[in-house]
């Protein structure tokens, strides 16, 4: 049995800086419920998963589900009772009616969601290798989902502005055109008044990088809470030479359009793969796992992965204090970040846990100890507890808390979010073993 671990510090336990104050919220102040304004908005690509038992080459069964980052936390905030829409598209076909209608069906909003005639939903596979290593194939190049436009989410998005905006960095690196669409909606965003989440979620065989480091820089103006794990982070901060600014983040397709970006298309086919198909591990497969994958595979990330943790090569960093001290240097990387006015730095530690940082100071919460399943979808079921809380109000802790709290569900149950829990199920991993619910 694989368990997750903590570190010995109580959970919440706080830092030299002082912990942040009781109910401190982002930046921006979160804008209360109103009717007809949903709580969430969020865009991206959602596919059609196959998983199977084994390697692929010898046959068999395989389960049919659908997998994505965005939709991951989309599921995770709505099984929590939120209000929560998506958008994107699927194409015309019946794998692209199965996304939508299981988006319903787990209660989230799809009306601002469109159908591309002239191109497929994106398929991935699952190929367990190891007990605790998962391949990833995609097959996405020239998909329904990758090829979104910005005006069909400036409908969606203005249809029902959002009290909080949730991208990730996957959806940019899709193509030149969803890189518009999200910056677009950042700027809509600011207009509006929503509080912008933005994980990271940082996959080397989609771009490089130097490009996910030119895009996620010009959008951190506009960030309220950031989410990351501890090797992202440099994705992030501010570089030499940055032209950056809130005028257009990222949004046009000059600079930063194709430059270093494999992207879901010609990247994976110039690296032999076919058409559109790659290959990951669970580490950094789907997109939809982000650091707290390592809660069950932190030993096969740096052997299989090139030792070079979620972002597969080493990222060019600005110019910093050096220091032995890796949370010293996580720290020092969070206040730069703060003081580029992203008003929290969510920092995902793999079996230590999570670190939020805000202008109050930090507060770690060390991640739940659970027998680990599949890590994959953990980062998004983390990402889907701490918006839970940070909607329902809660200060740091509560947000740390829910968030491991899920994360763990996550780890603990086959399946991208299939495994989420209930508000009512929270409390469930306290419970001693062979408990009965009755």
């Amino acid at each position: 049995m694989r368990t997750m671990t903590g570190q010995p510090a109580a959970a919440g336990s706080e830092d030299q800086r002082g912990a942040p104050r009781a109910g401190a919220t982002p930046g921006r102040p979160l804008l209360p419920g109103q009717p007809g304004r949903p709580d969430v908005f969020t865009f991206g690509e959602t596919m059609v998963a196959l998983r199977g038992s084994g390697p692929l080459k010898l046959g068999g069964t395989m389960n049919v589900s659908i997998a994505g980052a965005e939709s991951n936390v989309a599921i995770g905030l709505a099984r929590l009772g939120h209000d929560v829409r998506w958008a994107g598209a699927v194409g015309e076909d019946e794998a692209g009616q199965l996304v939508l209608r299981t988006l319903r069906a787990e209660g989230v909003g799809v009306s601002g969601a469109s159908t591309d005639p002239g191109a497929p939903t994106g398929l991935l596979l699952f190929e367990p290798r190891l007990p605790e290593v998962t391949r990833v194939h995609y097959y996405r190049a020239g998909s329904a989902g990758s090829r979104i436009g910005a005006d069909v989410i400036q409908r969606a998005f203005s249809a029902a502005p959002p009290r909080v905006l949730h991208l990730t960095g996957i959806t940019p690196s899709l193509s030149p055109t969803a890189r518009a669409a999200a910056g677009l909606v950042l700027q809509l965003s600011r207009e509006s008044g929503s509080l912008v989440c933005l994980d990271v979620n940082f996959r080397a065989r989609l771009w490089t990088a130097e490009a996910a480091a030119e895009v996620l820089r010009e959008w951190i103006p506009f960030v309220d809470v950031l989410i990351a794990s501890d090797d992202e982070l440099p994705l992030c901060l501010p570089g030499s030479g940055d032209g950056g600014g809130e005028g257009s983040p990222g949004g046009g397709e000059g600079s930063q359009g194709a430059k270093g970006t494999t992207g879901a298309n010609e990247g994976l086919r110039a690296e032999g793969a076919g058409a559109g198909m790659g290959a990951e591990w669970a580490d950094g497969g789907l997109g939809a796992d982000g650091g707290l994958a390592r809660w069950a595979s932190e030993p096969e990330e740096a052997t299989v992965a090139g030792g070079a943790g979620a972002c597969g090569g080493a990222i060019p960093l600005p110019p910093q204090e050096v220091t032995g001290d890796p949370a010293a240097t996580v720290a020092a990387q969070a206040r730069l970040l703060l003081d580029q006015g992203v008003g929290e730095v969510v920092v995902k530690l793999g079996a230590e846990g999570a670190t939020a940082f805000t202008h109050g100071g930090s507060l770690h919460q060390p991640a739940k100890p659970v027998r680990a399943v599949d890590a994959v979808g953990a980062g998004d079921a983390f990402v889907a507890g701490y918006l839970s809380a940070l909607l329902d109000g809660e200060g740091p802790a509560g947000r740390l808390e829910r968030a491991v709290t899920t994360g763990a569900f996550a780890v603990a149950s086959p399946g991208d979010w299939e495994g989420a829990p209930t508000r009512a199920e929270l409390g469930m991993l306290g419970a001693p073993p062979g408990t009965v619910v009755r």
